[in-house]
């Protein structure tokens, strides 16, 4: 059996009453771990390899706590105090990024990218969706929605009140884990799985998907939905809404590059190269028609937007009195069409 792993965690989490888990929660996710890692403990849980979930008790939690003592000091306090634990443990091995098939592996995948281990797109997360339990999230905790009448009596006949803050598949990310160095208004609107870079601020009306984020720093005051990485330095004006499919182009991940500032109410539907706007208000999927203009605003030629992916030091705006999206640039037009096709 291969003693390399492209991930371990050891996790804490909540079960319904069938046993079937509903989250886990790893306080220190490891990706690459090393051999001697995975070679102390794969006996102790009867690691066989591959991509498994495997469940285990606070007397073995204690066990290889000591075990781990002269090989990762770390993992051995993280170990001590989870053999304190009153829920269920579970550790999780990835022999390779494939696709998911656990509710563990789920969360763990999540774990990287709030983690910073790994950026959006950089894992398989195939057959995510059935492995994520619509969960009651409640001040009690993740609650199986099949249990959550009889919880909710119980708890006012304690005198106290379950409260329920959402029912989705996805917890907040601040639940789990709070990056460094960044600023979040709202906690409810960044979802676990989300990347946050250092110096990001996520205003009130920001809201952050799994799989997507930002590399930082920069400014969130609208949508980053999932597979669109924000570079540094842009701004996402309020309300606007970028998406993570390019039209026509398959799912893929859609950058933001540095300086960029999509205005309120805009969005966009295609990678930006850096430097770029897009006037608040306007909405450019891959497929709009872009008509580009020179330096005299006179009419160089119409490409699709996809066309201008990844181009710097652009300006999207729309005409005022005939609608048509227009496109200039730092460069004259005439430059900059020489350029896509010499690029192409």
């Amino acid at each position: 059996m291969s003693m390399t792993l492209f991930s371990l965690a050891f996790g804490v989490g909540t079960q319904n009453r069938q046993g079937s888990w509903l989250e886990v929660f790893y306080a220190q996710p490891l990706l690459n771990p090393s051999s001697e890692l995975v070679a102390a403990i794969a006996p102790a849980l009867g690691y066989t390899g591959g991509n498994q979930a495997i469940a285990f008790n606070t007397t073995q939690a204690s066990q290889l706590a000591e075990t781990l003592k002269n090989v990762d000091a770390g993992q051995a306090a993280l170990l001590t105090r989870l053999a304190e634990s009153h829920k269920p443990l579970v550790v999780t091995f990835l022999a390779e990024d494939a696709p998911l098939t656990t509710t563990p592996e789920a969360y763990l995948k999540l774990h990287l990218l709030s983690h910073r281990l790994v950026k959006p797109h950089g894992l398989n997360l195939a057959g995510i969706f059935p492995l994520l339990p619509n969960v009651a999230w409640t001040s009690h905790g993740a609650v199986d929605l099949a249990e959550l009448a009889e919880r909710q009596l119980e708890a006012r006949l304690k005198g106290e009140l379950l409260e329920v803050f959402s029912v989705d598949k996805f917890p907040k990310m601040t639940d789990y884990v709070v990056p460094t160095g960044v600023r979040i208004a709202d906690s409810a609107r960044v979802r676990l799985g989300a990347y946050i870079g250092e110096g990001t601020t996520v205003m009130h009306e920001g809201f952050v998907n799994f799989n997507g984020g930002t590399e930082g720093p920069g400014m969130i005051e609208g949508r980053v939905s999932a597979g669109v990485f924000v570079g540094k330095g842009s701004d996402l004006g309020g309300g606007c809404s970028t998406m993570g499919t390019l039209s026509g182009g398959g799912n893929m991940v859609i950058k933001v590059g540095e300086g960029c500032l999509i205005g309120a109410n805009a969005g966009i539907g295609f990678p930006l190269g850096d430097r770029n706007t897009v006037e608040a208000g306007l909405y450019v999927t891959a497929g709009t028609k872009v008509a580009l203009l020179d330096d005299k605003n006179e009419l160089v030629k119409v490409v699709k937007a996809r066309e201008l992916a990844g181009q710097p030091d652009l300006l999207f705006r729309r005409n005022s009195q005939t609608g048509a999206v227009e496109c200039k640039s730092h460069k004259s037009a005439i430059e900059l069409n020489e350029a896509l096709h010499a690029h192409n």
